[in-house]
């Protein structure tokens, strides 16, 4: 009789185990059901309907959207914006003085996706957000953000808190006044990149606030980051966050903020062609300023493409002025191994190679409360680890305020 009761409670026990492992599997299924559901929505809400879609020689997908359903018009703020078509004014000094080294024309640069066609009229082109993008990222809200604590902090002097998040930087800065915006050319690149969870890129710092979390930021510049993209394509980028990279900003048009209004560009698209050790040197010069009238924060590409704007909504402290500015390059070391990634910054070449080997910045220039355009005082020159990376400023008739930076990442003085 015992026995006969044993076997109904082990019958009994193992019925309920069944159920849980059923019920868990349920929840598993229903949890991969609501990713799916969200992953869906996500992509939904970034890929609006094209008018005409452009395949580019690279794998991307380039969407032509009408420019007034592009992804900056979810946010509650612009519900009923009026689309500024043009910045009221551009800073003193942009177009004048310059006309002698306009006459030695580097080649023009152009994205890959061009060779396939152009967007018509009162569209922009988008780079379409597959699947396998967001797939990748560590989850669909995060998808588009930088990680927190990737800022560099030349003010800082505890080097424990600045290699605590992984990223590493080479840059000059400049500090200490109110600074309306800047400019620079940068040279372009393909920097190896070792795990695809590192990026690599190169970019002007718009700074606003302390680097704790109310930091607000604006930049833009070239990277190469196989996480973001799936690939090692160096591409254009930009990115914004008004809290430190916590909860608002992402980069190029991933989620809403940035108002393109030019139909040559797309932002997070490939570059061509790019320099060659010892070679071919191509450069690419981005210019952000804050317009005194309207107050927003615009962004032109080259001499020829005004892209668009940050309405200065988005942004506390840069909806007066930024209070530092950085130029420079960052790399994400992830310590594969415990060892220092061979992830490289610029060239992968350290300064002292100079011209066609290293990497530079040149004209590096800020816009002052007058707006006018103008070589900065006092540049400073930062790098958390100058034997893995480093930086070296310089001054010429020719290329005024300039630096040399990057570096292999690790080497025998850098483990």
């Amino acid at each position: 009789m015992a026995a006969h009761g044993s076997v109904d409670r082990s019958l009994v026990a193992l019925l309920a185990l069944m159920a849980c492992l059923s019920c868990a599997a349920a929840g598993r299924a229903g949890g991969v059901a609501r990713q799916r559901l969200e992953l869906r929505r996500h992509l939904k809400r970034l890929n609006k309907t094209p008018v005409k879609s452009i395949k580019s020689p690279d794998g991307d997908i380039i969407d032509c959207v009408h420019v007034s359903h592009q992804p900056a018009f979810d946010h509650p703020f612009l519900k009923n914006h009026t689309i500024q078509t043009r910045p009221a004014y551009h800073p003193e000094g942009l177009f004048g003085g310059n006309k002698v080294v306009s006459q030695t024309k580097t080649p023009s640069m152009a994205q890959l996706w061009h060779q396939n066609g152009r967007c018509p009229e009162d569209t922009i082109p988008i780079r379409r957000t597959t699947r396998e993008d967001v797939s990748r990222a560590s989850s669909v809200k995060r998808y588009g953000r930088k990680k927190h604590r990737s800022l560099p902090n030349p003010m800082s002097v505890d080097p424990d808190l600045l290699n605590e998040s992984g990223h590493q930087h080479a840059i000059a800065y400049v500090e200490g006044d109110k600074y309306y915006g800047a400019k620079a050319t940068i040279n372009v690149w393909q920097p190896k990149i070792q795990q695809s969870n590192e990026f690599s890129l190169s970019q002007i710092w718009i700074l606003g606030g302390s680097f704790g979390a109310d930091l607000n930021s604006i930049e833009a510049g070239w990277q190469v980051s196989p996480d973001l993209y799936g690939d090692n394509y160096t591409r254009l980028f930009t990115y914004w966050t008004s809290d430190a990279y916590q909860a608002t900003g992402c980069y190029n048009l991933l989620c809403s903020g940035f108002i393109q209004i030019n139909n040559e560009i797309a932002m997070g698209a490939s570059i061509s062609p790019i320099s060659n050790y010892d070679g071919s040197q191509y450069d690419i010069s981005i210019l952000v300023w804050k317009d005194p009238k309207e107050g927003n924060w615009w962004m032109q590409f080259g001499s020829d493409y005004v892209l668009g704007y940050w309405p200065s909504f988005l942004f506390s402290y840069l909806a007066d002025s930024a209070t530092m500015i950085e130029w420079g390059g960052e790399v994400v070391n992830s310590e594969p191994d415990g060892e220092h990634t061979s992830t490289e910054m610029g060239s992968g070449r350290f300064p002292e190679e100079g011209f066609s080997k290293a990497s530079y910045f040149r004209n590096i220039q800020i816009v002052d409360g007058s707006n006018n355009l103008r070589a900065p005082e006092g540049v400073g020159a930062f790098t958390e680890q100058s034997n893995c990376y480093d930086v070296q400023n310089g001054n010429s008739n020719a290329w005024g305020q300039y630096f040399y930076y990057g570096g292999p990442g690790r080497n025998s003085n850098c483990p």
